[in-house]
């Protein structure tokens, strides 16, 4: 596969590349994200919890300000955080967000985790993040009782209202899944999901096919994303002797034939960098092709390794335990 978009069921293009804005500083995100599009990229993967839409914003407005591209050819994906869930907070939410990244519309808008959190109102903490009250002496994530469904028939909403072109779910599992399909109005577009030669989820990918949903990779270099923050050990896809043979035969980096190998399987993938050398390497991978040995190679590398989960982190982190894949 050497296809540089993703086609949708409704015919839209998902470029295969898009640039992930998780834990880019606020004071160099508005330039990274116009030297992003400068280079090339025409895929922006935000969120609220983020905390830098409104410095992406100001980055966005300043490349079609600049001729860059037009808004036509951009794809921006924001998500739906867990605080806004029931019915009432969903379009408010977005509205934030539009107003955030001084856009119309966004072409994805997805829930971000199937956890739903109890509201905090936008001027008391924005963006909320994971705690209810932060300065409780023990604070605590504080759940709250709306169900799935009631959230995506808000989404399905913002679908009608023209303010969101596509809907789609995060961090979903194949029943999770399966259960929104037998209530949707407006099937899920989009599935993003941690996906890399450590957690290559072969069932979950199979069942997207079946069903025609598009899926994104986020933490397309498995460990890379998480040394920073603590949660990885020194383990790296980068040492793995296929992937290396495989650079070697291809000349090309280690990092790049890792995410030729998401972009081959089919998926789309939102590698992020604040590097402006590395916005150029991780556009470059439709040069080359890897083998179908060394796909299979890489895939073997599968350990069911998973790096972001509520489960482990939110007890360690935020003193609650709150396990969605088990």
């Amino acid at each position: 596969m050497n296809a540089q978009s993703l086609t949708l069921s409704d015919g839209a293009r998902l470029p295969a590349i898009g640039l992930g804005l998780w834990k880019v500083p606020k004071p160099s995100a508005a330039e990274l994200v116009c030297q992003a599009i400068r280079a090339g990229y025409r895929h922006l993967d935000c969120a609220c919890d983020y905390g830098n839409e409104a410095e992406v914003g100001a980055g966005i407005a300043s490349a079609l300000s600049a001729s860059e591209c037009r808004r036509e050819e951009l794809w921006v994906t924001s998500k739906l955080w867990n605080t806004y869930h029931a019915r009432a907070h969903v379009r408010p939410a977005l509205e934030r967000s539009l107003r955030d990244l001084k856009l119309d519309y966004l072409d994805l808008y997805l829930i971000h985790f199937p956890i739903a959190q109890e509201f905090v109102p936008f001027e008391t903490r924005y963006p909320p993040e994971w705690f209810f009250d932060p300065t409780e002496s023990a604070p605590r994530m504080k759940f709250a009782q709306v169900p799935l469904a009631e959230t995506w028939a808000a989404m399905e909403d913002l679908v009608t209202a023209g303010l969101v072109r596509h809907i789609g779910v995060c961090n979903y599992g194949t029943a999770l899944l399966r259960d929104l399909l037998s209530y949707a109005r407006i099937r899920p577009s989009v599935l993003q999901v941690e996906l890399h030669p450590y957690l290559t989820q072969e069932k979950l990918l199979r069942l997207t096919r079946e069903e025609g949903i598009a899926v994104t990779a986020f933490s397309p270099l498995a460990a890379q994303s998480y040394h920073a923050i603590g949660m990885a050990g020194s383990e790296s896809v980068f040492d793995e002797s296929v992937v290396c043979a495989a650079a070697q035969a291809h000349g090309k980096t280690p990092a790049q034939v890792v995410l030729r190998w998401g972009v081959q399987r089919g998926t789309a993938i939102v590698p992020k960098t604040a590097r402006p050398n590395r916005l150029a390497e991780n556009l470059a991978l439709f040069d080359f092709m890897l083998t179908a040995d060394e796909m299979e190679a890489i895939s073997a590398l599968n350990r069911n390794r998973r790096f972001n989960d509520p489960g482990v982190f939110c007890e360690s982190a935020f003193n609650t335990f709150c396990p969605i894949y088990e």
